[in-house]
């Protein structure tokens, strides 16, 4: 499969936590897997929501995208099948919580998982349509690491009224990194999420992103749905937990827009 091609790198960023990002990585990634898109979710959060999210338990001792970044581990040798068709991941542990300090010696700091991904597309093994990095929630060397290996940065933006001042902050990290580290990477869309319509100020905060951003958010909006909450401790995308509920076809339409972006930038 070549990269040029088919593959595009979403990293799904923001630097703000409880916004919806791993939530967005996991089921926006079993959405595209549902209409035949190979797709690998590379879990770059200490946290390991991404990982845990998709029925992959954290074993200590084993091998993840910690040892990944170090260089101590081929990324092809810790993805790890999901059960979903179509759709992998790469764990991360808790390891994770001292890369920064370790990967700070290393030469290509900011672009260790630029090469692991590299590698990963030159070897025999698996290759995929899309790779989703789902980013710590803090501006650190891994989210460095992850945009300098991107295409393009997905943005989950919570209708919160504190939700543009966040943005800003990311926004200038991101012109930061196409300038001095990877020029091709643009913002493939911000989407909302948790929006809630009987709540007057998530409707005026869709006004407010869309009037600054324009095109570049997304139609599709994520609603506050308790399904969605409840998917995680299941280990399961919502996807699979509540097929029909508001949240999984959102998800769906999600996707449909991803998609619908990726060939129109693919025909320009």
């Amino acid at each position: 499969m070549s990269k040029q091609a088919t593959q595009r790198i979403l990293a799904i960023a923001n630097q703000k936590g409880g916004v919806g990002k791993t939530t967005t990585a996991i089921n926006l990634g079993t959405a595209l897997a549902a209409v035949g898109e190979k797709v690998l979710v590379i879990d770059l959060d200490p946290q390991g929501n991404a990982s845990t999210g998709l029925g992959i338990a954290r074993q200590s001792g084993q091998d993840s995208t910690y040892h990944v970044l170090v260089g101590e581990a081929e990324l092809a040798s810790i993805i790890k099948d999901s059960g979903i068709p179509n759709l992998d991941c790469a764990p991360s542990t808790m390891d994770l919580l001292g890369a920064e300090l370790e990967l700070a010696a290393f030469e290509r700091k900011t672009h260790r998982l630029k090469d692991a991904i590299e590698k990963l597309n030159g070897g025999a093994g698996q290759k995929y349509n899309y790779i989703l990095v789902d980013c710590p929630p803090s501006l650190n060397l891994l989210t460095i690491n992850s945009l300098t290996a991107a295409d393009a940065v997905l943005v989950p933006l919570q209708c919160e009224f504190f939700a543009l001042e966040g943005l800003s902050q990311l926004l200038k990290t991101v012109e930061r990194v196409k300038t001095t580290l990877n020029p091709r990477l643009t913002i493939q869309g911000v989407v909302l999420t948790m929006f809630d319509k009987r709540n007057s100020l998530s409707e005026q905060v869709a006004q407010d992103v869309r009037s600054v951003l324009g095109e570049k958010v997304y139609e599709t909006v994520i609603p506050r749905n308790v399904r969605i909450s409840e998917a995680p401790s299941y280990g399961r995308p919502v996807l699979l937990y509540d097929h029909a509920c508001l949240g999984s076809q959102a998800y769906i339409h999600l996707a449909s827009e991803v998609i619908r972006r990726e060939r129109t930038l693919k025909a320009a």
